[in-house]
């Protein structure tokens, strides 16, 4: 109902829409019964754009789709938690565009052409592995996952500088939000160093949940050992000792109200970073939420795998920039995620989807390199999940030991 409000109040000047001044008649002589009186004095200095504020600031819902384009309003600390509700409720909605086009949720940055090198990719795995006889067949071990040694398909960066292309190669745009070619340019977002600093003498990523109760298909109830816990287990376990990272695992459930999870977890979080410096990634990992009917798996070298997500929040809507949900790393985390992106559809073109990117902000602002990942979706199992984390788990190495992009 706020949207249409929202639609319908734009359609008149500023403040003075039928559908805005019904707004202000309604919150007004409950809420704010002094500066009503002051309205309806006419000798009154009081102005259109005060009484706004007023109201606005004391619904802070109102103000994020009734505000101007001017993007600095005064909000309180209050506002910001609330609007924090709505950023937590809201991140399972998703409308996608590109441009004008509206496409649904389980769209695919990938051309056909590059569809076919994930196929060509494994026929080259398999028609390496020995020929069995039936005996063999019978007692013969579980695939292995083997990082990939060399790419199965090379972008042509001369040909993704238009802001259009590469939106269309890479990203969907939910349609509550703009990105714009300031932020969006694919020479940038590559030459931003990605490369870990630090050593494994102290923590160096964490891997945390917003919303740790997310299950698959074939979950335990309430055994840390599945479900989105489990996953981020197993995606730290092959980070330190594959890899040989410093990885720190929170567990904490922050998403027994999942409209708060976001607020819950914030303050949590920036205090286990305060009391890890050290710590360089943020991961923030996730499960996804599809139709049944659409199911998020590949065949990777033989194995059932579920398809990721990197998702991004902008801090900024169509109207510009949420002044109130500031980002200083926002062109960082925007980097990450595209080397990321760039490097599986590389390695593993086909596992990753696209870059998903949304209007709020997700408590992304904590670290220059923070990912927040979706990984599969409620129908996967464990076993393409877990198979899911282990290229994840490759492309990061790739990606933080800089050996991706290529330099």
């Amino acid at each position: 109902m706020l949207r249409e409000w929202a639609a319908e109040g734009e359609e008149e000047e500023k403040g003075q829409g039928p559908l805005l001044d019904w707004v202000k008649e309604l919150m007004m002589e409950p809420y704010l019964p002094a500066i009503r009186r002051m309205h309806e004095d006419k000798s009154s200095t009081f102005q259109g754009d005060y009484f706004t504020r007023g109201l606005l600031l004391e619904y802070p819902v109102l103000l994020f789709y009734l505000q101007a384009e001017d993007t600095q309003e005064y909000v309180t600390e209050s506002d910001y938690a609330r609007l924090l509700v709505l950023e937590g409720s809201d991140e399972d909605r998703k409308s996608i565009r590109e441009g004008d086009l509206e496409y649904g949720e389980d769209a695919m940055h990938l051309e056909q052409s590059v569809e076919d090198e994930l196929l060509k990719e494994n026929e080259r795995y398999l028609a390496k592995q020995p020929e069995e006889d039936d005996d063999m067949e019978e007692r013969k071990e579980p695939v292995v996952f083997q990082p990939a040694a060399e790419k199965s398909f090379r972008y042509q960066w001369e040909g993704l500088t238009a802001y259009e292309d590469l939106i269309k190669a890479f990203y969907a745009v939910d349609s509550t939000t703009r990105a714009g070619d300031e932020l969006l340019q694919a020479q940038k977002l590559l030459s931003k160093d990605m490369r870990i600093q630090g050593t494994a003498e102290n923590p160096q990523i964490l891997i945390y949940h917003t919303h740790s109760q997310e299950a698959f298909a074939d979950s335990m109830p309430g055994d840390e050992n599945s479900g989105i816990l489990g996953a981020g287990e197993y995606l730290a376990s092959i980070l330190r000792e594959q890899y040989g990272y410093n990885v720190m695992h929170h567990t904490a459930c922050y998403d027994m109200d999942r409209d708060y999870a976001y607020s819950n977890s914030l303050p949590e979080i920036e205090k286990l970073l305060a009391e890890n410096p050290s710590i360089e990634v943020v991961i923030d990992l996730h499960r996804d939420a599809m139709p049944p009917e659409r199911r998020l798996v590949v065949d990777l070298q033989g194995r059932p795998t579920a398809q990721f997500m990197f998702f991004n929040g902008l801090s900024r809507s169509t109207k510009g920039e949420i002044s109130y949900l500031e980002n200083p790393y926002l062109e960082d985390n925007l980097a990450f995620s595209f080397q990321m992106q760039a490097a599986c559809n590389e390695y593993y073109p086909g596992i990753a989807r696209r870059i998903y990117l949304k209007a709020y902000r997700y408590n992304m602002h904590l670290r220059p390199k923070t990912l927040l990942i979706e990984m599969g979706a409620q129908n996967n199992t464990e076993e393409e999940i877990h198979n899911a984390c282990e290229p994840l788990a490759h492309v990061l190495h790739l990606v933080l030991s800089g050996q991706e992009p290529e330099r």
